[in-house]
């Protein structure tokens, strides 16, 4: 069960789109709230809705729109054919 409730520092890192020593910089400076289990940290699940949720700013989130628009431009044909395989 306790599996379930905590994830690991690589798990967080490719949710979050970042490398591990983000996470780890991100813990360190009280970010991230995580529990050292060993060598390793551990965070709990419930902790994550507000990383994941407030990362995001206005200018972040219209450079997403901007690359998914691009991307979408210039791949448009390629997507288009692996959505209907």
């Amino acid at each position: 069960m306790l599996e379930n409730k905590f994830i690991s520092t690589t798990e967080l890192a490719k949710i979050l789109g970042v490398s591990r020593v983000t996470v780890f910089k991100r813990i360190k400076a009280g970010q991230i709230k995580a529990v050292k289990v060993g060598r390793n940290y551990i965070i709990n699940k419930e902790d994550l809705g507000g990383i994941l949720n407030d990362d995001l700013t206005d200018k972040d989130k219209e450079m997403i729109d901007k690359s998914v628009k691009r991307t979408v431009k210039e791949y448009g044909e390629t997507l288009e054919l692996l959505r209907a395989s």
